[in-house]
């Protein structure tokens, strides 16, 4: 008898448990620099739609890839970097990260955004992204402009060959970032994309 496919919440907990393992084994300083420096880099595709850009980041949590020198980066460049302020219904307000009285700029600023960094657990080959079950943004993604570019930030080994559990609603993302470099979401299965 096959046994009941794990809910997502139960792969979430389990995602959660690899991600403290692969934090702890890292070096996160070094992480966050290889990030930055790959911002450079991007594929054509996942490049902000201008220049300078409007970027939606955020600023990470101790287990997650770091975020900081990548959003001192967009800022040295002259890109404007929103991070989420998180609101009671679970929406997304956003405020420039260079202001210090946190300004709520809007539930929409999606909608002007050139380029989106954002966070998961993991990414699958499908660019199933599965996040951290507030389903904050699983209403962001769908504001975006078609074709705005969007970056899922990741430890080494969290884009997975296995297939996570996906809804209807969930939009595949593109793009994923780790301090390898970044790479496609989609990818035949059983093979490594360039790093590079």
């Amino acid at each position: 008898m096959a046994s009941a496919p794990l809910s997502k919440g139960d792969v979430r907990r389990l995602l959660r448990a690899r991600r403290r393992r692969l934090a702890a084994a890292r070096d996160l300083t070094a992480d966050a620099r290889a990030i930055a420096e790959h911002l450079d880099s991007l594929p054509a595709g996942a490049r902000p739609r201008s220049c300078p850009a409007t970027v939606l980041s955020y600023e990470s949590l101790p287990h997650e890839p770091p975020t900081a020198a990548i959003n001192a980066a967009l800022r040295a460049r002259g890109d404007r970097v929103l991070v989420p302020i998180t609101l009671p219904d679970m929406q997304l307000d956003w405020c420039d990260l260079d202001d210090p009285g946190r300004t709520p700029f809007g539930i929409d600023a999606p909608a002007r955004a050139d380029l989106v960094l954002a966070p998961g657990l993991a990414v699958d080959t499908a660019g199933t992204r599965l996040g951290q079950g507030g389903g904050c943004y699983d209403r962001v993604l769908p504001m975006l402009r078609t074709g705005t570019p969007v970056v899922v930030l990741l430890h080494p080994g969290e884009h997975t060959d296995e297939q996570l559990p996906s809804d209807e609603h969930d939009i595949p993302v593109p793009w994923v970032l780790t301090a390898q470099g970044c790479t496609p979401a989609h990818r035949v299965l059983g093979t490594t994309a360039p790093q590079g």
